[in-house]
């Protein structure tokens, strides 16, 4: 019996997002910014989206107005089969969109409150989304822990003891506490150490495997994506200029802007030129060169 195909998660069509531009005077406008234009793309349940692009590209954008923190100029969004009004949300209403979805920011640092310990952050969450007693959150807050490769000990930390990995993961913990059905990613492992950054990765992709959420991966750095995504979006200016699975838009891109950010993946050993150039000159005894910018 071959199964009927599932509607997407998430749907977005035609998307545009302007900002006025301000002259000297800032109630004065002289005319807009365009963000992000004619976007459209959709994530299947289960499945796994990544945005890549470089910094303006449009990609942040577009992953802050999915989630509700950004209102479209035009286009619509679906997330869960709901469209996605631009009016004032009811206390309830915001509460069923946190179980829809649900997003990682780049520093965890930042978006964790540093008075309150990981339990505390964590209770919150599901005392807020579940009619649950006290002792069922705390077994979940245990699972939820183990589930990002924590120790049940790190519950009565504050942000400030932990590392950057270990506060991304709870991080995460704290998104998948709600129980959503999708999970954005914002440059999540950008400000991690390149060892912190593999360990996220592995993560992530093991909670593809434990999890029914789909994944929303916003990154710069098409190295990243490659182990997190069914399928690459990559965006310049705004626009998509190439799309596809992502095993065939990495290894045969279409597009040359594509193509130049492939080329600027770092690789073993490689360093960057101008301290190559830095480096050679000193050793021969001369002053580094302007680098011409």
């Amino acid at each position: 019996m071959i199964s009927e195909p599932t509607e997407p998660v998430v749907v977005v069509d035609r998307l545009r997002k302007s900002f006025l531009r301000k002259g000297i005077q800032a109630s004065r406008s002289v005319g807009e910014i365009v963000a992000v234009d004619d976007v459209s793309f959709e994530v299947p349940l289960a499945g796994s989206l990544a945005i890549v692009g470089e910094s303006g590209s449009g990609k942040t954008t577009a992953a802050r107005m999915i989630v509700g923190l950004e209102r479209p100029t035009a286009g619509t969004i679906t997330v869960a089969g709901r469209l996605r009004g631009s009016g004032r949300l009811t206390p309830s209403e915001r509460k069923r969109r946190g179980r829809e979805i649900q997003i990682v920011f780049q520093d965890p640092y930042l978006s964790l409150d540093p008075r309150q310990t990981v339990f505390k952050c964590l209770n919150e969450v599901l005392r807020l989304h579940f009619d649950w007693d006290g002792e069922r959150r705390r077994h979940r807050i245990s699972e939820l822990l183990s589930q990002v490769g924590l120790h049940e000990r790190f519950a009565t930390q504050l942000p400030r003891a932990m590392s950057g990995g270990e506060r991304q993961r709870v991080a995460i913990a704290r998104a998948l506490a709600a129980e959503p059905q999708v999970l954005v990613l914002d440059e999540a492992v950008s400000a991690l150490d390149v060892s912190i950054q593999a360990q996220i990765i592995n993560l992530l992709s093991d909670l593809r495997g434990q999890t029914s959420v789909a994944f929303v991966f916003i990154s710069h750095n098409l190295a990243v994506v490659r182990q997190v995504s069914d399928d690459l979006i990559v965006m310049r200016n705004g626009k998509i200029v190439e799309s596809g699975p992502t095993p065939t838009v990495l290894e045969a891109p279409k597009s040359e802007y594509t193509k130049a950010l492939l080329a600027a993946v770092p690789g073993p050993g490689w360093r960057p030129p101008h301290r190559i150039a830095s480096a050679t000159s000193s050793a021969n005894g001369d002053r580094p060169a302007p680098d011409g910018n």
